[in-house]
């Protein structure tokens, strides 16, 4: 028996459970279609809402930085890694989002990361929705405060859970996802925000999946419920519908200083880099110039949504463009993953941990870039191997 025979039989469950992650290779620019594994297929993988992770702009943006900057930051934020880029993000992002201030990390994980130990601590109290992103569970546990779960998306339940814990302790904070990744929900973020101004409790939403696809040209979920000013802290990512990479806290001009000084990430890990910076400002430059992108999002949305209900595939509960395909269990959902790629379709199972146990599915991702001709060649794909696998 050897130190690691146990991640080896560790594996071999996974594998026989139908749990193991099969990682393709994708090699070939981000967009409708893909070269994955050595095929060219339909993508409905990526977070590429807009499809601007190879708009020209942005690459230019980034050719053009590179030029002037080189490419590593080569320092953390604080010692030598801020550029006139960066300063110049976070002030538009601020402007986009309708708030005092704005400040980047390296991803939309360090933000969350960074933000909740630097909020509450030992001793003080996170009520946190149940299916809250991986990375606010990881930054709560990082805080040492003691996370208090209400049941999913429900203000009652927040209330309730409040009340039973109420006057424990002086700082508490309320968190919550905006859209939730796996099922394409909304949080009910005006009731919410409600219950936080009763209380007097700091308020943080993730709006990873909310940028760039909910509010006016895609300002994101507190702009689509009119909630400015009512909410301390929204965390968002570059690596979606932005189609870069990088994070972003915005809110509190106060919290934005605060986390300058106590946000770990940003302390002690590089800045993003400047073509990253430049080709985002050229995002924001896309989507204040035109909601067009936006607007083919929704359209091709509520079209791919509307044919699979008619073909008889369960979407649960999503009102985004994240359409889960309900399936059940894990192997199930691996079958119906690599039969889709045998018909030239990249849309990858999704099972535990990631989603419970008995929860499986395919995970649809809806682009601006989707055409209707790409739409109905996936929806003839899912049609054809749900029906051979008896799901419809």
């Amino acid at each position: 028996m050897t130190k690691t025979d146990w991640i080896s039989e560790e594996i071999a469950d996974l594998r026989a459970s139908g749990l193991f992650t099969q990682i393709r290779t994708v090699s070939s620019p981000q967009g409708a279609w893909l070269v994955v594994d050595g095929r060219r297929v339909l993508n409905f993988c990526s977070n590429n809402y807009l499809g601007m992770a190879n708009h020209p702009r942005l690459t230019e943006a980034a050719k053009s930085a590179i030029g002037r900057y080189g490419v590593g930051p080569a320092a953390v934020r604080t010692i030598a890694g801020t550029t006139d880029l960066h300063l110049e993000l976070e002030s538009r992002l601020a402007a986009f989002k309708g708030v005092e201030a704005a400040i980047t990390f390296q991803s939309g994980f360090s933000a969350n990361l960074a933000t909740i130990p630097a909020l509450v601590g030992k001793g003080d109290l996170i009520y946190s929705d149940e299916l809250n992103h991986a990375s606010i569970i990881d930054g709560a546990r990082l805080s040492r405060a003691e996370t208090v779960r209400y049941s999913h998306a429900d203000a009652s339940g927040l209330r309730a859970a409040i009340e039973q814990h109420k006057g424990r302790t002086n700082r508490s904070l309320i968190v919550t996802d905006g859209v939730f990744s796996m099922d394409g929900d909304i949080a009910p973020l005006p009731e919410i925000s409600s219950i936080a101004q009763e209380y007097d409790y700091l308020l943080m939403v993730d709006d990873a999946h909310g940028e760039g696809v909910l509010g006016r040209g895609g300002r994101g979920i507190v702009d689509h419920f009119d909630l400015h000013g009512k909410v301390d802290i929204e965390i968002g990512t570059l690596s979606k519908a932005f189609g870069v990479v990088g994070g972003v806290v915005a809110g509190r001009q106060v919290i934005a200083d605060w986390l300058r000084q106590r946000g770990r990430p940003f302390l002690f890990s590089s800045a993003m880099t400047v073509p990253d910076v430049a080709a985002c400002l050229a995002a924001i430059d896309v989507l204040e110039e035109s909601t067009e992108l936006v607007e083919r999002l929704w359209e091709n949305t509520r079209y791919f949504k509307r044919e699979m209900t008619a073909l008889g595939f369960d979407t649960g509960a999503s009102s985004t463009p994240i359409t889960p395909i309900m399936l059940g269990e894990a192997p199930l959902a691996q079958a119906f993953s690599q039969r889709l790629f045998n018909e030239g379709v990249f849309a990858m199972a999704i099972g535990f941990p990631t989603v419970p146990q008995g929860k499986a599915r395919i995970r649809v991702m809806i682009s601006a870039s989707h055409s209707t001709a790409d739409l109905d060649l996936g929806l003839s794909a899912f049609k054809l191997v749900g029906a051979e696998l008896g799901v419809i």
